[in-house]
């Protein structure tokens, strides 16, 4: 390696070591889009970039791969068109094989050596965030901003936290020591070494909706620890991850390793390429978002892997009293819009009582309460220009599937409409759905309905509120959680209930903080704790199991 990349970002590193133990703000990226912070030419020379690459092969080499694939469908009815390298079952051999090739060098790289190339990576990776942001935008259907913050920003920014904690887990240990122990005559002496070993070959499953934000903190943890990686994107939300590997594989190349460290395998929809992939035996460890049919597949059968999934949930708040009935409606309407309810933080099941609840402006019945949520939604989105930016696009017509079907459960609080895009017309762009069910019908909120559908759940009053959300996180699980009372008690007993089922809890959020939102070094995203996912962003234990401590030994 001809530069000293971990020194040259050390401070970076340092920045990230001290917010993981602090979890106090931090943030290496700067998440704004703004000429004064990126410079004047950034965004257009960005998206420049990105239109450069549709209706082109990309130009990446993986082993194996036969012919090309082009896959990705626009949620906004842009046409991208690029051809990807395919991966096919029977060219798993030489991807492989390849794979495996460059990890004795990279071992022998050490921690210092693994740390300050993936920090290369992240700095290359953040001089092409307008680019990535491009590609997000037009593979996941995050309005452009979100896209810059969550795939790009704040992607990097988790990214980061995965190497600080592997480096700090790496660290834990010396490389060298002497063991003495005393004797008749002279002291046994011996001189032992300490190797950092990665496990062998990782597979990371990208998803649609968060290609980067998902997949970067497994990706950079298993490569920073040892591993080769793997990157099986989702077909239609290949080209951020394609960006990605590009960049990985030209630093390791200047760094002296070999590239195929890290490969894309690239499928046809329908392929059904991840299942052969993760039975490799050369696969040691396993990172995939998406569904909980897969992923408990994966959980049961990868079984000679470290598995770590973020599933399905049926994220809930209980809404006792508040003495911000305004600000209350007003958070849970950008919570419910945000995206398009298309991430899998966001908020499906309101647990209200019944005879309504305490608040500022007198007491609401629960009509009242659906009635303020939506009205604060509907004066959000009430400008479609405005409204397309917090919305972006629906990821896929099976979102659009639920979302024509939820009407059916109940009674409709608030209908979803439709709205024309005024720079994209062939987007699909909706509102959100607000229905209105009794507790009785738990076979419908309790599990997820994924998209712009929440539920008002009416419930004989806040203990059933809190037996339900017990039951359907504990059952179903969840990835975040929330409450609002002014009664201490009440918040206590969920707090505890919390602890009880493993989810993350907000308590009376109204300011510009959000139960569907999660701020990298300080807070954890998912628990492992409950059936939504059996890991953490980030914690120690997502990054130590991804390598193993070898010893040798002498007489000293």
């Amino acid at each position: 390696m001809t530069t000293d990349w971990l020194a040259s970002h050390r401070e970076r590193l340092d920045g990230a070591l001290t917010a993981i133990r602090s979890r106090g703000y931090y943030s290496a990226f700067p998440e704004s889009p703004s000429p004064r912070v990126y410079g004047e030419t950034a965004a257009e020379d960005g998206k420049a970039a990105f239109e450069a690459h549709r209706g082109t092969t990309y130009a990446l080499e993986t082993p194996g791969a036969s012919g090309t694939v082009s896959s990705e469908e626009s949620p906004y009815g842009v046409a991208v068109d690029v051809q990807y390298p395919r991966t096919v079952e029977n060219g798993l051999d030489e991807l492989l094989a390849a794979a495996q090739k460059g990890l004795t060098d990279w071992r022998k790289g050490g921690i210092d050596g693994r740390v300050g190339v993936t920090l290369e990576i992240l700095d290359r990776l953040h001089k092409r965030v307008f680019e990535l942001a491009n590609a997000v935008q037009h593979t996941s259907g995050q309005a452009f901003v979100m896209a810059f913050q969550a795939g790009g920003a704040h992607a990097l920014d988790r990214a980061l936290e995965a190497i600080a904690y592997a480096y700090e887990e790496m660290s834990r240990y010396p490389a060298t020591a002497i063991w003495e122990k005393p004797a008749k005559g002279d002291p046994i002496r011996l001189e032992k070494n300490f190797t950092v070993t990665g496990r062998g070959v990782a597979l990371v499953i990208g998803c649609n909706t968060f290609p980067t934000w998902n997949s970067w903190p497994g990706l950079f943890a298993s490569l920073v620890t040892g591993n080769a990686v793997i990157v099986k994107p989702h077909p239609l939300a290949v080209l951020p991850l394609a960006i990605t590997v590009e960049v990985a594989r030209e630093v390791l190349a200047e760094a002296g390793y070999d590239p195929n460290l890290v490969t894309l395998a690239a499928e046809r929809p329908g392929d059904g390429l991840a299942k052969p992939l993760a039975l490799r035996p050369e696969v040691k460890l396993i990172d995939f978002t998406g569904g909980t049919e897969f992923g408990d597949w994966l959980e049961q059968n990868a079984t000679q892997a470290e598995v770590f999934t973020e599933k399905a949930g049926v994220n809930a708040v209980i809404i006792d009293s508040t003495d911000s009935f305004k600000a209350l409606c007003n958070n849970l309407a950008f919570t419910l819009s945000l995206y398009s309810g298309q991430m899998c933080t966001t908020t499906q099941n309101l647990f209200v009582p019944a005879d309504g609840i305490e608040t500022d402006e007198g007491h609401k019945t629960f009509d009242e309460v659906g009635a303020g949520i939506a009205n604060s939604i509907s004066k959000l989105l009430g400008d479609d220009a405005r409204a397309v930016e917090l919305l972006g696009g629906i990821v896929n017509q099976a979102v659009v599937n639920r979302l024509e079907l939820a009407p059916e459960y109940g009674d409709v609080v608030l209908e979803s409409r439709a709205i024309t895009h005024p720079a994209y017309a062939d987007a699909v762009v909706r509102t959100p759905l607000l229905v209105a069910l009794d507790a009785k019908n738990e076979d419908v909120f309790g599990r997820e309905c994924f998209g712009p559908v929440s539920f008002l759940v009416r419930t004989s009053g806040t203990a059933e509120s809190i037996a339900l959300f017990r039951q359907t996180v504990g059952d179903g699980g969840a990835m975040t959680a929330g409450v609002y009372s002014t009664d201490a008690s009440v918040l206590d007993e969920v707090r505890e209930t919390a602890l009880d089922v493993g989810v993350a809890l907000s308590e009376n959020l109204t300011g510009q903080v959000f139960v569907n939102q999660s701020a990298a070094f300080s807070d954890f995203h998912g628990t492992g704790a409950n059936p939504a996912a059996n890991a953490t962003y980030t914690d120690g234990a997502y990054v130590a199991s991804r390598f193993r401590v070898i010893q040798s030994r002498r007489h000293a």
